[in-house]
C-alpha cells in the first residue's frame, strides 16, 4: 500500500508540475503578427507618415528652402508619395487569379500605364523644383533625395538574389 501512495503522490507532482508550466508558457506566447508584434494596418501608416514628414523635413533643413522655393519642394513632395493602390494580399489577388491569363496581362498593362503616369508627374515635379535651386542646392538633392531604391534595397544581388546571378546581374 505504501508503494501504490507513493506512486500517487508522485504521479500528482508530476501532473501539478507539468500544468504549472503548461499555464506560464500559455501565458508567455507573443502577440500576433511579425516578430511576435501585432501592428494594425492604420498604425503601420501612422508610423510610416511620421518618418516621411521626418524625412521631409530633413530635407527642407538640408537644402535649405527659401519661401520662393516653397511651393516647388511642396509640389516635389506631393508628387513622390505612392499612389493609392488596393490591397494586393486580399481580394485583389484573388480576383486577378480568377481571370484568364488575356485579361490578366491586360490588368498588369493598366497598372503599369498607372506607374508610368506617376513616374512622370514625379519628374515634372522634380525639374520644377530643380529648377528653382541653386547649384549648391542641387549638389545636396543629388547625394542625399535620389537615391534610388532607398537604403534598404540591393542586399546580396537582384532582388535579393544570392550566388553566382545574382553577383552576374549586379554588373
Amino acid at each position: 500500500m505504501n508503494t501504490f501512495r507513493k506512486n500517487l503522490v508522485i504521479a500528482l507532482s508530476a501532473l501539478g508540475i507539468a500544468g504549472a508550466a503548461f499555464a506560464q508558457t500559455a501565458a508567455v506566447q507573443p502577440a500576433e503578427g511579425r516578430h511576435g508584434h501585432a501592428v494594425s494596418v492604420e498604425q503601420r501608416a501612422a508610423i510610416k507618415a511620421e518618418r516621411q514628414a521626418q524625412h521631409a523635413a530633413k530635407l527642407r533643413a538640408d537644402l535649405k528652402i527659401t519661401a520662393q522655393q516653397e511651393p516647388a519642394f511642396a509640389a516635389y513632395l506631393a508628387a513622390g508619395k505612392p499612389a493609392q493602390r488596393p490591397d494586393a494580399r486580399g481580394g485583389e489577388r484573388t480576383r486577378l487569379a480568377a481571370l484568364p491569363a488575356p485579361q490578366r496581362l491586360e490588368q498588369q498593362i493598366t497598372r503599369q500605364k498607372q506607374r508610368t503616369a506617376h513616374l512622370e508627374a514625379r519628374l515634372a515635379a522634380l525639374n520644377n523644383l530643380y529648377a528653382v535651386l541653386t547649384p549648391e542646392q542641387k549638389q545636396v538633392l543629388d547625394s542625399k533625395a535620389l537615391r534610388f531604391g532607398g537604403k534598404h534595397r540591393g542586399h546580396g544581388g537582384h532582388r535579393g538574389q544570392h550566388g553566382e546571378r545574382g553577383t552576374a546581374l549586379q554588373s
